[in-house]
């Protein structure tokens, strides 16, 4: 079901589906960002220049966030930020020998690591994800 929405953008008007969204990542300051599906543009928004499309980003994820025990939602803390990903749109995981897992947001170039001993349980709910979903277990 399509969650579709109008947000206003460094003076242009976007109309997206939100459903169609991989991942948003929430600032300490309140900005959310989002990328667009196969562009990569990332769009930024906040309380003050969109109020309106900032409450139905906001009211989104916590919606997503609710269900994330029973979907493939994650959210996680990584450089400052809050993010919240979905990670059945992820489409490789690399594991290092130091205990590390990473992958890239679809739509950006943004790498997220995660470390077993900074972020134990974000670490563990990959493990989990990434063996139930490929059936492949990691160390």
């Amino acid at each position: 079901m399509a969650y579709w929405i109008k947000v206003n953008y460094e003076r242009n008007e976007y109309i997206v589906d939100l459903d169609g969204l991989s991942a948003f990542a929430c600032a300490p300051n309140g900005k959310i960002t989002f990328w667009l599906p196969n562009s990569a543009v990332p769009i930024i928004i906040n309380q003050q220049s969109n109020p309106e499309g900032y409450q139905q980003v906001l009211d989104y994820i916590q919606q997503v966030s609710a269900h994330s025990l029973s979907s493939s939602w994650i959210h996680l803390s990584y450089e400052r930020n809050d993010y919240v990903i979905d990670l059945n749109r992820i489409g490789s995981f690399c594991y290092t020998p130091a205990s590390r897992i990473s992958f890239w947001l679809p739509d950006s170039s943004i790498p997220i690591v995660i470390n077993e001993q900074k972020d134990p349980d974000a670490y563990q709910k990959l493990i989990d994800f990434i063996a139930r979903k490929t059936g492949h277990v990691l160390p």
